[in-house]
């Protein structure tokens, strides 16, 4: 608790001595100095000490605000969410309500952290998490559905997730197949679903989605594919703005794709198909797949045109073939 109390004093990167830090966490001088070392270890922040004028982050943080949060999600949307939980650090906001569906708990719960230790993309690839940088965020839901008919619902988060980026300006993001959100700089986000229940339904699902907001520049001896953030494609809006606008689009998709199913997120996916008409790399287990992206079918399965004609592929990652 004093650590994360520490981190929102420190937030503003403004400098405070360790005097006032410690008479206003009711802590001695010597525990702040250990919470400042603590703090730059943990979560690799940098963090000025300046004799005279006390502790300083060498970059201010854009820290999630719940307040915000609350107050920017639509009536509609709080009302439909039982829980929305803001932590500190997690293993993986989608391991977190995983466990809780495990447990017994099928409420709808919102859960965003500063930081993932274990955070997860496509084919358990690390997600490279930095502090209070980005968005990691998961909703946990109870659909009505059977999980052999959500095959298209990571489809239609995308949809979700990219008009929300949009509405903010950024509208050179489109949708990677099946689940990844991309630039011509390379991958600014992915989603990430995962689900359990009866074959009849109904079905527990987590939805999770990660969005490079604010990346260091250390990142990129950290991630082994091209990427961009948001800063790089203009100016980042607050962390939590954008988290309340995709927590209200995350919400109503899921709503409108247990009522009607990918049919009403068709159109706009193959809108903001980023890949279509391009000759890509279809990598499925140990197979390479060569052929021209044609967009999906209605059931989000991937349509390849290749030596054999348009192909259907409901499993893989494409990748833009090297010329």
């Amino acid at each position: 608790m004093v650590t994360s109390e520490l981190i929102q004093k420190l937030a503003d990167g403004k400098f405070h001595s360790g005097e006032s830090l410690a008479e206003e966490l009711g802590i001695s001088r010597t525990a702040i100095w250990k919470q400042i070392q603590k703090i730059s270890e943990l979560w690799d922040l940098k963090i000025h000490a300046v004799k005279g004028k006390g502790y300083q982050l060498a970059q201010p943080l854009d820290l999630l605000d719940e307040q915000l949060i609350q107050q920017e999600l639509n009536p509609d949307v709080q009302q439909q969410i039982d829980h929305l939980e803001i932590h500190t650090v997690l293993d993986s906001t989608n391991s977190h309500l995983m466990e809780k569906i495990i447990s017994g708990s099928f409420e709808t719960r919102v859960c965003l952290t500063e930081q993932q230790t274990k955070g997860k993309g496509r084919r358990g690839r690390q997600w490279f998490s930095p502090f209070a940088g980005n968005i990691y965020l998961s909703i946990s839901r109870r659909l009505e559905r059977p999980p052999y008919q959500l095959a298209g619902l990571s489809l239609a988060m995308g949809v979700a997730v990219t008009e929300t980026l949009h509405s903010f300006g950024f509208k050179q993001i489109g949708l990677k197949w099946p689940n990844d959100l991309v630039t011509d700089q390379g991958k600014v986000g992915g989603l990430l679903l995962q689900m359990s229940g009866e074959n009849e339904g109904p079905s527990n699902v987590v939805a999770g989605i990660g969005i490079n907001v604010r990346m260091p520049s250390t990142a990129t001896q950290q991630i082994d594919q091209p990427w961009t953030d948001l800063q790089s494609q203009g100016a980042a809006p607050s962390r939590s703005k954008l988290a309340s606008r995709l927590i209200n689009a995350m919400v109503d998709g899921m709503s409108l794709y247990e009522k009607q199913g990918l049919e009403p997120f068709l159109n706009t996916w193959r809108k903001l198909d980023y890949y279509h008409g391009r000759e890509v790399v279809l990598l499925r287990g140990d197979e390479r797949i060569t052929g021209i992206s044609t967009g999906i079918a209605e059931d989000g399965s991937l349509l390849l045109e290749t030596a054999n004609g348009i192909e259907r592929f409901h499993g893989g990652e494409i990748s833009l073939r090297a010329r």
